[in-house]
């Protein structure tokens, strides 16, 4: 599977971006797609998911200013990001995982994406 992102860029406090993130190479479904973000002197860390049944799950830093949406039919993660704050600043990576099981999954990772929030 391989993914490919869009969408990050340099905005100002209180602007938006959305990303995009297009998985392609495997016939199979792909159960969960999602993004992480990766802070300078931080570890990646979870952003949103979403099943492809279009169960979300946010972090709680995000809930309430960002968006995940998903279109199964072209595989593709969309990532709207509102009242952008300076925090939210890192490189943002696409994510695709699926299962085999209940327990066990593949990860997938795109290239990241840099978002910059800065006046």
């Amino acid at each position: 599977v391989q993914l490919q992102a869009f969408g990050g860029g340099l905005v100002q406090p209180g602007g938006s971006l959305r990303l995009s993130c297009a998985a392609s190479g495997s016939s199979f479904s792909i159960d969960v797609m999602g993004w992480y973000r990766q802070r300078p002197g931080n570890q990646r860390e979870l952003v949103a998911s979403i099943t492809s049944g279009g169960s979300t799950n946010y972090a709680d830093s995000v809930k309430g200013r960002i968006t995940i949406s998903r279109d199964n039919a072209k595989n593709t993660v969309y990532l709207q990001t509102n009242s952008l704050k300076p925090e939210d600043t890192a490189v943002y990576y696409c994510n695709a995982r699926r299962y085999s099981d209940s327990i066990h999954y593949m990860d997938y990772w795109g290239k990241g994406t840099q978002v910059t929030v800065s006046s």
